[in-house]
C-alpha cells in the first residue's frame, strides 16, 4: 500500500508537471503563431511597398520615354516636311521653267527669277535631339535597379538561411547600392522638372559583409571611350559609329578603353571576365591615370601607371611600362585576376570548368644571376610602385568587334584563393 500509495504521488506529480509544461507549451505555440502571423503582415506590407515603388518607377520611365519621343518625333517630323515641301517647290518652278515657250521671253523671266528665289531660300537647321543621350540610358538605369535588387534578394536569402557568401562579396553597403540606383535614375531625368529619386525609400543601415577575395566590378559609364558600348554595368563591346556620351574629365578620349567604378587599395581581390568575342585587355590602372594620354602611351600596360594581360587573336601576352612577355598558353573564354594588394603581385588564371591555369604573375623577385628579362627586370623595378596608387579595373577593346562581358564567378575557383 505504501508504495502504490507513493507511486500514485509521483504519478500526481507527473501530471501536475505536465500540465504546467503543456500550459507553457500552448503559450508558446500561440507566441509562435502571433509572431509569425505578424511578421507576414509586415512583410506583405512591406512587398506592397516595393512593388509601388517599382510601379512608380516603370510609369515615370515609361512617361519619360514617351516624352522624349514625342519632342524628337515633333522636330524630326517637321523637318521631314519642310524638305519635302521644298523638294516639291522645286520640282514645279522646274517643271513650269521647262514648260515656258522659247518665244515668251518676259514669261521665262518671271519663272527663272521665282526658282532662283526657292533655291536661295535659308535651309531648316537640322534637328539637334539634345535629349537623345538621356532617352537611350534608360535600359541602363532600369537594368542598374534590377541588378541591385538581384543582388540584394540574393544576399539577404542566404542570410536568413544562415550560409556564407562565398562567391560574392559586397564592398559596398545597403545604402551604397541605393545609392548608385539613384544616380542611374537621376541621370534618366537629367534636365527635367522633379524626379524620382524620392520614390525610393531609405533602407535601414546594414554593415557591408567580411571582406574577401571575391571582387564585383561595375563598368563605368563616365570613362568609356565613345567607341565602346556597354550592356548594363557588366557588358562592354567595340563599335564603329561613336556614342554621344556627355563630357566627363574620367573619360578616355584616344584609347577604346573603360573603368570599373570600384576602388582597389587594400586587401585581396579577384574578378573575371569572359572574353565573347574579338582582341581584349584586361588589366588594372593607377586611378589618377591622365584619360587624355595619347595612343601610344595611354593603352594599358603601354606605360607605369596600367599593367595588362592582352589576347591577340594568337595568344596571350602581358604587358607593363612598355615591356611584353608572351604567354604560351591555349585559350580560355574566362579570365581570372587576382590582385594582392599588400603583397604587390597580380596573377592572372586560364578558367575552364572551376580549374585554373596560371598564365602569368606579375610581381618583384630576386635577379638570378646570367638570367635578363627585360619584362621581369622593368617588373622589378617599377612594378611595386603601382601599389603607392589607388587601383581600378580596366579593360582595353583593342578590335572593332571586341566584346566581354564581367563575372559570373566561379564559387571554386574563389574558395582556392581564400585558402591561400
Amino acid at each position: 500500500q505504501a508504495q502504490q500509495a507513493k507511486f500514485l504521488s509521483d504519478v500526481e506529480n507527473e501530471l501536475e508537471e505536465l500540465a504546467v509544461t503543456i500550459a507553457q507549451a500552448k503559450k508558446m505555440v500561440e507566441l509562435i503563431k502571433g509572431a509569425a502571423t505578424k511578421e507576414k503582415e509586415r512583410v506583405e506590407k512591406l512587398f506592397a511597398e516595393a512593388s509601388e515603388v517599382l510601379a512608380t518607377f516603370r510609369k515615370e520611365v515609361a512617361r519619360f520615354i514617351e516624352d522624349e519621343e514625342r519632342s524628337m518625333l515633333g522636330e524630326a517630323e517637321a523637318d521631314l516636311r519642310w524638305k519635302e515641301e521644298r523638294r516639291a517647290k522645286l520640282a514645279q518652278g522646274k517643271q513650269n521653267l521647262e514648260n515656258v515657250p522659247s518665244t515668251d521671253t518676259v514669261y521665262f523671266l518671271q519663272e527663272f527669277q521665282a526658282l532662283k528665289v526657292a533655291m536661295e531660300e535659308n535651309l531648316s537647321p537640322a534637328p539637334s535631339f539634345q535629349d537623345e543621350l538621356n532617352f537611350t540610358k534608360c535600359t541602363q538605369a532600369v537594368g542598374a535597379v534590377k541588378d541591385v535588387l538581384s543582388a540584394a534578394c540574393k544576399s539577404q536569402w542566404d542570410h536568413l538561411q544562415g550560409k556564407e557568401i562565398d562567391g560574392l562579396s559586397y564592398q559596398e553597403t545597403d545604402e551604397g547600392l541605393k545609392d548608385r540606383a539613384n544616380r542611374q535614375r537621376q541621370g534618366v531625368r537629367a534636365g527635367r522638372a522633379g524626379g524620382i529619386s524620392s520614390c525610393f525609400p531609405p533602407h535601414p543601415h546594414v554593415s557591408s559583409l567580411p571582406h574577401t577575395v571575391a571582387f564585383i566590378i561595375d563598368l563605368d559609364s563616365d570613362t568609356a571611350d565613345k567607341f565602346i558600348q556597354l550592356f548594363g554595368t557588366k557588358g562592354a563591346k567595340r563599335v564603329l559609329c561613336p556614342i554621344p556620351y556627355p563630357k566627363s574629365p574620367t573619360r578616355f578620349i584616344n584609347c577604346e578603353q573603360v573603368l570599373g567604378e570600384n576602388v582597389m587599395n587594400r586587401g585581396n581581390y579577384y574578378w573575371e571576365v569572359e572574353l565573347i568575342d574579338g582582341w581584349v585587355s584586361i588589366g588594372i590602372i593607377a586611378e589618377d591615370f591622365n584619360p587624355r594620354e595619347a595612343y601610344n602611351r595611354g593603352r594599358l600596360g603601354r606605360n607605369d601607371k596600367s599593367c595588362c594581360l592582352q589576347w591577340n587573336g594568337e595568344n596571350y601576352v602581358a604587358w607593363f611600362g612598355g615591356f611584353e612577355s608572351v604567354i604560351q598558353q591555349p585559350f580560355f573564354h574566362t579570365i581570372g585576376v587576382f590582385l594582392e594588394y599588400s603583397e604587390k603581385a597580380l596573377t592572372f588564371y586560364g578558367v575552364k570548368d572551376s580549374k585554373m591555369t596560371c598564365l602569368q604573375q606579375l610581381k618583384a623577385s630576386h635577379f638570378i644571376k646570367g638570367q635578363f628579362d627585360p619584362f621581369q627586370n622593368k617588373i622589378n623595378h617599377q612594378f611595386a610602385s603601382l601599389f603607392s596608387c589607388k587601383l581600378k579595373p580596366a579593360f582595353f577593346l583593342e578590335s572593332v568587334d571586341a566584346h566581354l562581358q564581367i563575372g559570373p564567378l566561379k564559387k571554386d575557383c574563389v574558395s582556392v584563393l581564400k585558402r591561400r
